[in-house]
């Protein structure tokens, strides 16, 4: 299965996620957090550097519960800004 490139809202998103990631993280270490929501630390490092723009539902929930986020405040930390 051949993957359609990403549009540019999608890679936005993307960053505001990993952002948003870094942020919640503070000073706790990506291993850390990594192995809290059973993740790789290289994942988590993807995600929050944008090159996983897209990750999992699941993914997104893990970390989500690892970092103390509600995944209401996810979605509003990711949505799209408006035009």
């Amino acid at each position: 299965m051949v993957r359609s490139p990403l549009t540019p809202e999608e890679r936005e998103r993307g960053e505001r996620l990993g952002r948003l990631l870094r942020e919640a993280r503070g000073p706790r270490s990506m291993v850390e957090i990594a192995a809290a929501a059973g993740l790789s630390p290289e994942t988590l490092r993807k995600i929050e550097t944008g090159r996983a723009p897209t990750p999992a539902f699941f993914t997104v929930a893990a970390l989500a519960g690892a970092l103390g986020l509600s995944m209401d405040e996810m979605v509003a930390a990711c949505s799209p800004l408006p035009a």
